[in-house]
């Protein structure tokens, strides 16, 4: 069970709670006894920020929030000390805890509730032993605050509920996730908060002439499913549809290119990881009921090895009626996304993000610390990402992608081909995708922050569901200058 948010207007006798405080802060306002306001006081003079009161039957924690020049580093701060502190809640197997923000900072102490909302997700399904001390005690998270609105507190809870609901979808192995399942668990998520989900199955696949997910399935007993989200509310203030695309191989072996297993292939649930932050950003907004009008494209397969497999050497014609040369079956997201891309066309949108683990080279450049972005939009909508990427600490880094990149993935029997020659692998992927759109694009490789081997604060171990708060902190800013 996930932690929620709530509102409250009063803190109980016996409450345990977390005092959010700075420098202006007058701890006599507060049910405090005069020795541990002393105790306070010296501690934060010991340049000691986050330390904890024990009584009999309570415990207080105090976290000072120190002076910053940036509000998105002080956020991050507060997010990754609430990590810290919930590591002692989950200890005293503690259900709820009341925050206080004694700094009357709406967007710091939001920032601290969301960190310690995510910091209790847990993914204990598959485990039969040692359950009770894995799972989470923390369900109920009490806000008491002056600036913060009922408004706000719902849709951080919408927010924190997408992104968990994405972090399961890409812990969960393909004995269970396969690409139908998938479907099935958007249809799950479409139920509970409002948009419309259409899935193409095989036949409608093949009629539409998707040739690289086709291509991809090959060697799979599992057909493949295209699926297609909408948002689109009455007051929407777009008339064209934001369309987000998101690649959903649900297990990727490389095909007869195949991956080497450790750190690689053991790992390739994750695959999908794009694919499911796009059903969280539609869950996001729809459940928050955002007018926004939005679209969501997620092509799904898994990459398998048989005889019936594609194989290195293979021309394949895309939806779009681009010929491919495919030179390593391991570059299959590029080939799905491409079709999706291409389909994309018939919403004459506004803009086009696509979101796909789709490089090494990535992660090989940034590591697990932002996520790669290139395209042909203008330059405000990427400035305005970048925004957003700090906002959230979901960081963005634009890398060039200049014409040259493009004659690296120039074939001698086809139009393209799937893989560049020379270095720059992650711009020569996005040159590749750049060849079936016609519209503003940007295109974002979260290879390296989509999952991570261990625990990494309150993005947790696994799947972390990058991208999720990326583009709801970016949406509700789009709808703030519409």
């Amino acid at each position: 069970m996930n932690a929620s948010i709530l509102q409250t207007t009063t803190l109980s006798e016996l409450d345990n709670f977390i005092l959010l405080c700075n420098e202006k802060t007058d701890f006599s306002n507060f049910p405090l006894f005069e020795k541990e306001i002393t105790y306070i006081k010296n501690q934060l003079e010991a340049k000691k920020f986050s330390f904890a009161i024990d009584r009999l039957e309570q415990k207080i924690y105090i976290v000072y929030a120190e002076n910053e020049p940036f509000e998105y580093k002080k956020n991050e701060k507060a997010r990754k000390a609430a990590h810290s502190v919930y590591a002692d809640l989950k200890k005293n197997k503690f259900s709820e805890i009341t925050l206080v923000d004694a700094q009357k900072d709406a967007s710091n102490a939001l920032a601290f509730a969301e960190g310690l909302a995510l910091s209790a997700y847990k993914f204990i399904k598959y485990f039969t032993k040692d359950v009770e001390t894995k799972q989470n005690y923390l369900t109920q998270i009490k806000l008491l605050s002056e600036n913060i609105t009922g408004l706000q507190v719902a849709e951080m809870n919408n927010l924190i509920e997408a992104v968990c609901k994405v972090r399961t979808l890409i812990n969960e192995p393909l004995s269970y996730l396969t690409a139908e399942k998938m479907s099935h668990e958007f249809q799950l998520m479409a139920n509970e908060s409002g948009f419309k989900l259409e899935v193409f199955d095989k036949p409608k696949i093949e009629s539409l002439k998707f040739g690289g997910l086709l291509a991809v399935n090959k060697g799979s007993e599992n057909p493949p499913t295209f699926n297609v989200l909408e948002w689109k509310p009455a007051n929407a203030k777009n008339e064209k549809p934001i369309v987000f695309v998101g690649k959903g191989l649900v297990y990727d072996t490389g095909g007869l290119s195949l991956k080497p297993t450790p750190n690689s292939m053991d790992y390739m649930k994750c695959d999908m990881a794009g694919g499911a932050a796009v059903a969280g950003i539609l869950y996001a907004i729809a459940k928050s009921n955002l007018p926004l009008y939005v679209v969501g494209l997620v092509p799904a397969t898994e990459n398998s090895i048989s005889a019936k497999a594609y194989v290195p050497g293979d021309v394949i014609k895309m939806h779009s009626g681009i010929t491919v040369e495919v030179l390593n079956t391991d570059a299959e997201g590029r080939l799905v996304l491409a079709d999706a891309l291409s389909y994309a066309k018939n919403y004459k949108p506004e803009v086009v993000f696509d979101i796909a683990t789709l490089t090494g080279s990535a992660a090989a450049a940034v590591g697990d610390h932002g996520t790669v972005i290139m395209g042909n939009a203008e330059d405000t909508t990427f400035e305005k990402l970048e925004q957003s990427g700090f906002n959230t600490y979901e960081r963005t880094v634009r890398f060039p992608f200049w014409e040259e990149y493009g004659e690296q993935i120039k074939s001698n029997i086809a139009d393209i081909k799937n893989i560049g020659t020379g270095g720059a692998g992650a711009i020569t992927a996005g040159k590749f995708l750049e060849h079936f759109t016609d519209y503003n694009w940007i295109h974002l490789d979260i290879a390296g922050p989509s999952f991570s081997f261990k625990e990494d604060s309150y993005r947790g171990e696994g799947g972390s569901g990058v991208g999720v708060r990326l583009f709801f902190d970016f949406l509700k800013k789009y709808l703030e200058e519409a």
